[in-house]
């Protein structure tokens, strides 16, 4: 695998490291710029729109940029707005940090993953997809409690300032190590062949898939904290423990979906989405178990994030050359999954049903990816038919 993938998995790793950190930070920012702790939760929901909204645009806008440049640029900008949010004088300046780190976050993640694919073998690109996904993972296992404990030995515009740091040092390595050009056998992108690419049903029906396959897992995640303590009965320091071992079980999954995908993108779809319905379903039914619930959580990770390369690696291969705007839609629709799953599971808690329903509903999401799946796969096999033939 080229150094420059590991690179570009860094500078996610950082960037995610930003996405994810406020949910430490929430409290004390909420008093320091004098605003309610629910309006500072406000400046995730920015993000996560910023980030739904930027991955295509960007990708259109800067479609005929030499892609280390357009890396670059989004660095460079990305940098900047977290030493404007680090010394930001009130919420509204940080708030709109949010929104413009989020934008150019979403673009660098989209042309990353164009530009790793790019880099390496075609039987690889699922290898090189989870270097770069998997910056995501160490983020969340790594960076958010870092973010955490720096802001609770300094302030939370120390972690502002770290992220900046971390940032600018992938800057210095995608400066050096990136091809500065295309692939040999790269043509310079067209909006209309981007366009045309999207045109295709199979390409949508994974994008469906993508967005169900991870609300499927966050659904459960999302609340896991207050379920663990609420239901399991666990204490605060064990809850800190558990989220450790589901972020183990998210690297080893996302490692095993790198090694398969690219051979078996299917196969390794049905076997990690078979394991995220069930393991849903035993946050559901066990949620009262505190050892059962340990396991349970450990081989939600496994089984969750060894499927985001199978759907990643199809929407790669769905696009063909035409892959810039089909893969930062991609991020767009990792985020809608994103989005949805907490205000899903918000809704059986809402009702009444206590917080094991959120296992319910990720085991529905997870049926309904399997569904998608399965559906896109019988397409698939009708397109190869012919072609065969």
């Amino acid at each position: 695998m080229p150094l420059a993938v590991y690179v570009l998995g860094l500078a996610i790793f950082a960037m995610g490291t930003s996405e994810f950190m406020l949910a430490g930070l929430l409290p004390a920012m909420a008093a320091d710029l004098g605003v309610s702790v629910p309006d500072a939760g406000l400046l995730i929901s920015a993000f996560a729109i910023g980030m739904v909204i930027g991955a295509p645009l960007l990708a259109a806008l800067t479609l005929r940029w030499p892609r280390r440049r357009t890396l670059l640029a989004f660095l460079a900008v990305f940098v900047a707005m977290h030493v404007v949010g680090a010394i930001a004088p009130d919420y509204g300046v940080l708030f709109a940090t949010r929104v413009v780190g989020a934008f150019v976050y979403a673009g660098f993640f989209g042309v990353a993953a164009v530009a790793a694919t790019d880099m390496v073998p075609v039987g690889s690109r699922a290898r090189a997809l989870a270097v770069v996904v998997g910056g995501i993972t160490l983020s969340t296992v790594l960076g958010v409690p870092a973010g955490t404990l720096i802001s609770q030995f300094a302030d939370w515009r120390a972690a502002f300032w770290t992220v900046a740091v971390l940032t600018a040092l992938a800057f210095a390595g995608v400066f050096a190590l990136v091809p500065a050009g295309r692939a040999a056998a790269a043509a310079v992108p067209r909006l209309r062949d981007e366009l045309r690419a999207m045109a295709n049903l199979r390409l949508w029906i994974t994008y469906g898939a993508v967005s169900l396959s991870f609300s499927s897992m966050m659904a459960s995640f999302g609340y896991l904290g207050a379920l663990l303590t609420d239901t399991t009965g666990l204490s605060e320091g064990w809850v800190s423990l558990v989220l450790a071992l589901f972020g183990l079980g998210s690297l080893i999954g996302i490692t095993i979906g790198g090694r398969t995908a690219d051979a078996r993108p299917f196969t390794t779809f049905y076997i990690g989405m078979a394991g995220v319905l069930v393991t849903s379903a035993g946050v559901a039914l066990l949620a009262s178990s505190p050892v059962a619930m340990v396991v349970t959580i450990f081989l939600m990770g496994v089984a969750g994030m060894a499927t985001n390369p199978a759907v990643s690696v199809r929407v790669y291969a769905l696009a063909g050359s035409a892959a810039t705007l089909a893969g930062s839609t991609n991020v767009s629709a990792f985020n809608v999954g994103n989005t949805l799953a907490p205000w899903l599971a918000g809704l059986g808690i809402s009702a009444g049903f206590g917080y094991p329903s959120v296992g319910w509903v990720g085991a529905a999401m997870a049926a309904g990816a399997l569904g998608l799946g399965a559906l896109g796969h019988v397409l698939h096999r009708r397109a190869v038919v012919p072609v065969a033939a």
